[in-house]
């Protein structure tokens, strides 16, 4: 099949971009070098769009969330990536989360099944001298392509580490220690009857010995290369936070409030106390057989990880199905290589998308994904590109990424409302509301105006 446009990479970005390009009539070439017998440090399997980290999109409310307002504004522009999560949907209270490998093989059967879109697995070694084409290989770029990239941007390429929370069998949680709620027994349709998380109490004695465990525990050694390399605060690993303060994660991963242990009841307290800190579990998969540690993305030594791990309540004697690990990530310093419509400042056939471009989350890269197809398609056809209005999640993605960031400090970021602008004439108390009511107004406004290329 002739093709009309080149995506390398065939992660949530890649994948996303080839549907919205595909769908609007253009021939898709999408290279992804898993399956062609090449594998990164961090994936399992040769599947588009694997979930490598967590199984989570994060916040799926849209009133009051920045990153639920993004999957709005993605399910209103057709999105692939959130078509796909919604069949592979599990419960997580108001957070949206999918059963990993049901969702990359919905993803994927929908692009084999698509008459416009050619699948080839193949590595890529270099960027195309000519030609469209979207590079969307992630955070995990092979080093040959991070090679020419570098070449091409003419830009040192910044790094950080992402760490991967362990998986824990179901069958293997004693609970008669633990119980399940969610926090302040928040619901969604998709929940449980009693609550969407596996708590695990401790104690304060017990949570001191845990974190003296975590300092003490023997760790992933870096390369001489790696030292120097910032961590993003999203996927800080566990004892990186612990090492900031015997308290740091009482008040983060491990905070207690909104929990009622129903095993520590008083007169005060009849539905239970709640404890001094806690480790959630979260469902990972459909069939609920497979439970990730909520914020355990770690970098100790797997010996080290399943004896501290065993010593929390309830988890004794679990048994694991996937312990924790760290990979390097790379990305652009989009803010200085890239124009605002993705595009390489040097080689504009080019544009980048996903998290090789700074954006940080599954939902945030799929998103930079989309802007990247919708982008190349008007391109394609002839047409000017609209700019999506920066009140908009989708907006105030893009124009941070593309220059609104500060380039000598730019770390990836998730979306979030201090990338909107201000509304001064607003509460801080109805703020929120405010961005998530005039983003949706704007972008219905933008999609009703009407879309040059038709999809």
């Amino acid at each position: 099949m002739a093709q009309d446009i080149h995506i390398i990479g065939g992660g949530l970005a890649g994948s996303e971009a080839a549907w919205q390009l595909a769908k609007r009539g253009f021939k898709v070439r999408l290279s992804e070098m898993r399956g062609s017998g090449e594998m990164t440090p961090a994936h399992q399997t040769d599947g588009l769009a694997e979930l490598v980290c967590s199984n989570s999109f994060r916040s799926d409310d849209d009133t009051k969330n920045a990153v639920g307002l993004l999957h709005h504004e993605m399910r209103a522009l057709d999105s692939l990536i959130m078509r796909a999560g919604h069949k592979a949907q599990v419960p997580a209270g108001s957070a949206m989360a999918v059963d990993r490998d049901a969702f990359s093989a919905e993803v994927q059967r929908t692009l084999v099944e698509h008459p416009n879109v050619t699948i080839v697995r193949e590595r890529v070694d270099a960027l195309p001298s000519s030609g469209p084409t979207i590079v969307a290989t992630g955070p995990l770029t092979a080093q040959s392509l991070a090679q020419s990239i570098v070449a091409a941007t003419g830009q040192e390429r910044l790094a950080f580490f992402d760490a991967i929370a362990p998986i824990v069998h179901r069958e293997s949680i004693d609970m008669s220690k633990c119980w399940i709620q969610s926090r302040w027994n928040k619901r969604t349709e998709a929940s449980n009857e009693d609550g969407d998380y596996i708590n695990c109490p401790m104690t304060k004695e017990q949570y001191l010995a845990f974190h003296q465990g975590l300092i003490d525990g023997e760790k992933t050694e870096f390369r001489e290369w790696e030292k120097d390399t910032p961590y993003f605060d999203g996927c800080m690993p566990i004892e990186v936070m612990a090492a900031r303060g015997v308290e740091t994660l009482r008040y983060g991963p491990m905070k207690g409030v909104g929990l009622d242990n129903p095993y520590d009841t008083t007169e005060e307290h009849p539905q239970g106390r709640w404890p001094y800190a806690v480790v959630q579990l979260r469902q990972d998969n459909k069939l609920g057989t497979l439970w990730n540690m909520v914020g355990f993305q770690t970098k100790l030594k797997y010996g080290a990880q399943i004896e501290l791990f065993r010593t929390i309540p309830g988890l004794e004697n679990a048994e694991f199905a996937r312990l924790g690990g760290l990979h390097r990530n790379t990305f652009l310093n989009s803010p200085l290589v890239l124009d605002r419509q993705l595009r390489l400042n040097n080689a504009p056939h080019i544009r980048f998308a996903g998290q090789v471009t700074g954006c940080e989350g599954y939902v945030e890269s799929a998103a930079v994904g989309l802007m990247a197809g919708m982008m190349a398609a008007h391109e394609l056809a002839g047409r000017p590109w609209r700019e999506i209005p920066r009140t908009t999640a989708m907006g105030a993605l893009l124009a941070h990424i593309t220059g609104d960031a500060q380039a000598d400090s730019f770390q990836p970021m998730n979306v979030n409302f201090g990338l909107f602008p201000p509304l001064h004439e607003v509460s801080k108390k109805q703020r929120k509301e405010a961005y998530t009511s005039r983003a949706k107004a704007d972008m219905a406004d933008w999609i009703a105006a009407g879309e040059p290329v038709p999809a």
